[in-house]
């Protein structure tokens, strides 16, 4: 796996908190991969995460401030090794789209749950589940990385 891309329904909230993990992780673990995030649908385009989004990642040591919403495009299923969708109603949108290498991000730590959307869960303590939720599988996702390439050796 070279790169991998974390999908939600606006990217404001889950998938660039997901971006951001995974871009901290793989320093951590000097692992040169491509990461990105995008949505499936298009009313957040262009627009930052949301403010809740990028609190939890800063009290974690991460910034994502300067992310910028998108929409997937059939081009990054080309481009992208893994796709990651954070719940079952994005992974069934991107099975319809045509995405090969798709995954649901709870099979990695969650037996396959759905990553909540922190907007209708819990209030901010939402967003620190959602966070834990995320980094936890994120991290089982780059162990996996680093398993594999060793088995390759």
């Amino acid at each position: 796996m070279n790169s991998i891309i974390f999908v939600c329904l606006g990217n404001i909230c889950r998938s660039p908190i997901a971006e951001g993990v995974a871009h901290k992780i793989a320093a951590e673990k000097n692992l040169n991969i491509s990461i990105d995030s995008a949505g499936t649908g298009d009313w957040h385009i262009g627009e930052a995460p949301c403010i809740n989004s990028i609190k939890v990642a800063k009290q974690n040591g991460i910034d994502i401030a300067s992310y910028k919403a998108r929409k997937v495009t059939k081009q990054d299923f080309e481009q992208f090794d893994l796709i990651v969708a954070l719940d079952s109603s994005n992974y069934s949108d991107l099975q319809r789209m045509g995405a090969k290498n798709l995954v649901k991000l709870g099979e990695f730590g969650y037996d396959g749950a759905d990553v909540p959307d922190p907007y209708f869960f819990n209030g901010f303590d939402g967003f620190n589940e959602v966070y834990k939720m995320v980094e936890s599988c994120v991290n089982n996702i780059f162990e996996m990385k680093l398993k594999n390439e060793g088995k390759k050796r």
